[in-house]
Formats: structure tokens, sequence, C-alpha cells
């Protein structure tokens, strides 16, 4: 079976942590080349040397973006083209949970506002420039290569259902990522541009596991899911995998949730999972 993303260019943002570096490593293992853009340069670099060390095939590249600032995503998009001549899956992962983000009567308007500019903003200009590099990019059937691509969008469960431990700023934010993302899906979709948001369910990640940083917090969440475990990050790079390929080509204004159940949930059975997770790629 051939690579399912051979010879195309992925720029994958939040790429040094969590669902970010799983779903670099998962595409450069599908044939890939790979830009790794992070706030934290040094975490992509290792990305980097990881995917260089196991798929010599493929090139990657590390760059150091602010998400949160237009200047940094045009010029992280920019880049790519420039090193690799097109751009064909862009996946606009980067975002915060802040702290202190609480509901309406606690949530700081500086909370608020920085949330809104890397949740929300970060993927309005990863999508703004993303598209304009696909509608630039050659067609080579040879390859398998062609004009448009494939962005994903991640937003949450949370965006579809409520919850009494509230984060408002962070809800809101991913809420307004699933409505952008089904309008733009809805204006590109003639133009070979696929555009789709990826629902997480709550996953054992280092953004999520500070937050829910007592036992007490993590059980509050646990009596909901009915697999009864986090899910893993690399479970997500699988469906971003699939939303990124041509076996998704007549996908686009989806809400691909990817929660182990949770929103399809009333009550929940008794008992321990009988399945482990999967593993990690890192």
């Amino acid at each position: 079976m051939p690579e399912r993303l051979q010879h195309k260019v992925a720029l994958i943002t939040g790429a040094g942590s969590g669902i970010g570096l799983e779903s670099s490593i998962l595409f450069a293992q599908e044939g890939a080349n790979v830009v790794l853009v992070d706030i934290n340069l040094a975490n992509a670099e290792k990305g980097v040397a990881l995917i260089s060390e196991r798929y010599p095939n493929v090139k990657a590249l590390a760059l150091k973006a602010d998400v949160g600032k237009e200047a940094d995503v045009k010029k992280a998009v920019e880049t790519a083209v420039a090193e690799f001549g097109r751009l064909d899956i862009m996946f606009n992962n980067a975002g915060i949970m802040h702290p202190e983000d609480d509901n309406a009567l606690n949530t700081e308007e500086r909370i608020w506002d920085l949330t809104m500019q890397i949740n929300l903003k970060g993927v309005w200009w990863g999508c703004k420039y993303a598209i304009i590099a696909m509608r630039q990019n050659p067609t080579d059937e040879s390859k398998g290569l062609h004009v448009g691509g494939s962005i994903i969008n991640t937003a949450s469960f949370v965006a579809l259902m409520g919850a009494a431990t509230p984060q408002l700023a962070y809800t809101a934010s991913k809420g307004g990522v699933l409505a952008m993302t089904r309008e733009l899906a809805m204006v590109h979709a003639k133009e070979g541009i696929r555009i789709n948001s990826l629902c997480p369910g709550p996953l054992k990640t280092p953004l999520l596991m500070d937050f829910l940083n007592t036992e007490e917090k993590r059980q509050r969440r646990l009596v909901h899911l009915p697999m009864g475990r986090f899910g893993e990050a690399v479970e997500l790079a699988r469906a971003a995998l699939f939303l990124a390929s041509d076996e998704s080509s007549y996908v686009t204004g989806t809400d691909f949730t990817v929660d182990g159940g949770l929103t399809s949930a009333y009550v929940t059975a008794i008992g321990e999972p009988a399945l482990a997770p999967p593993s990690s790629l890192i």
C-alpha cells in the first residue's frame, strides 16, 4: 500500500507536543514533508530530529511562530512554500487553555482576549494563508499532486456540549472554530480545498493534565467517558491523517468528533476498560 501522504507537504502548528507532535511523526511516516511550527522552537526541533532519524526519505523543518500574530503565521506558510514548492495540508492545531479561564463572572477580559487571539484568530490566519498557498499548488498527476488541499482545524467536544466545569473563553473560541470552518468549507469547496474541524474529547496531553491537576478534577471527567479513559494524542493524529489524505476526498465542512463516545453518552457503563490505549509514536 503506497504511503497515504507521499510527495505532499504538511504544515502543523503546535507541533512541539501532544497532537501536533504525534501528527507530525505520523504524517512523515506516511510520506509527507513536514513543517513543524511551534512557539517553543526547541520542542519543534526535537520533533524534526526524531523524524529525520526514523524517516530519512522525507524532509522536516522546524519554525518558531506565535499563531496569535498574523505576521508569524503568514511567514510560516510562505517559508513552507519557499522550501518545498507547495502546501497540501494545513493543520491549525495550536491553542491554549488558560488556567484562569472560568465562568462569565470570573474570567477576566485579558484571558478572554488572549484565548481568542490564539485559538480563533490564529486559526483564521492559518486558513487564510493556507488557502492562498493551496490555490497556487502545481499539478503533477504522476505524483498524485493537484491544486487545492486539506485544512484541518482543531476545535473541541466542548463546542458541541455544555459543562458545569467552565472554561468560557476556551469553549467560545472552539465554537467559533466550528462555525468558521463550516463557512470556509462552503466558500472554497469548488476550489479543491477541503476544510474540516477535528473535535477531540478529553485527552491525556500535558495541556489538559496540567489543567486537571488533582485526582478529583480527573475523576469529575472520567465518570462521563464511556470508554473509561482519556484519549491519547496519537488517536487524534490518526483522525487527522484521514482528513489530510485523499481517502477523505468527499469530506468537507464536518465536525469530526473523536471523543470515545462522550458526546453520545447519557449514562456510562460500570467497570474498567477491557483494552489498553494505543502506544504513542514519540
